[in-house]
């Protein structure tokens, strides 16, 4: 649900290349979008503040600062989900972004089909504006209560390890954002064992095992490779 409920969800783009903005402004428009247009990181945030966009797009590249800056600020005063787009394509740039508080990253040159899927994404799974996140997640499956630390599939209560559990409680309730793995090294193992990737891999490894979730086809955990994890489920 988007904040303008009887009207078209509005898409504020920030980007300093006249080209994508059109191609954007075009593509937006023909799926029924509202679309607002930045040039700059200022004009950006000005439109963002007075504007309500339900979705950002954000490029990293601006002239007048960089997008990673641009997100931080933004993070300081609205939880507005923001892609970020950039033609730097290294992990490491991913995972900046990601910590930072995007939802998501796609890397230029870019098909608009996968741009308006991933849109559509995160537009779905936004809450209401003033909503706080529920405790509960259930879809029909799968059911997870945080309150509770109880984790049921498909009737059957699972006996989780406490790492294993802090794993998926973390995924669940950024469901549909990439999680890097140093956010979750550094929660649930301590600001110590961020390298300490292969610690990640063998709880995710028995987690998938007793969820009974195909990495290669997920129902609900998806790895980001070298970057992260994403929690798929939409209950």
């Amino acid at each position: 649900m988007v904040a303008h409920m009887n009207a078209a969800p509005r898409v504020l783009v920030v980007d300093d290349e006249t080209q994508i903005r059109r191609f954007l402004d075009i593509g937006l428009r023909a799926q029924g979008y509202e679309v607002l247009l930045a040039a700059n990181a200022a004009e950006g945030l000005a439109m963002a503040a007075t504007r309500s966009p339900d979705l950002v797009i954000l490029d990293i590249g601006l002239p007048d600062r960089e997008g990673h800056e641009v997100l931080a600020e933004l993070r300081t005063w609205s939880q507005v989900p923001v892609l970020m787009l950039s033609v730097r394509d290294s992990e490491a740039e991913k995972v900046r972004a990601l910590d930072l508080g995007a939802n998501d990253y796609v890397t230029k040159p870019f098909g608009i089909q996968e741009l308006m899927a991933r849109l559509r994404v995160l537009l779905r799974q936004r809450p209401a504006e003033g909503a706080a996140p529920s405790p509960v997640y259930d879809d029909g499956r799968l059911r997870i209560d945080m309150a509770r630390r109880e984790v049921v599939l498909d009737g059957r209560p699972l006996a989780l390890t406490r790492k294993e559990y802090g794993v998926l409680a973390a995924l669940v309730t950024h469901r549909g954002r990439v999680v890097t793995q140093q956010h979750l090294l550094r929660e649930l193992w301590g600001p110590t064992h961020v390298e300490d990737t292969h610690y990640l891999r063998i709880v995710l490894g028995k987690l998938r095992q007793k969820l009974g979730d195909d990495p290669a086809s997920p129902i609900w955990l998806r790895t980001e490779a070298g970057v992260g994890y994403r929690f798929l489920g939409e209950g």
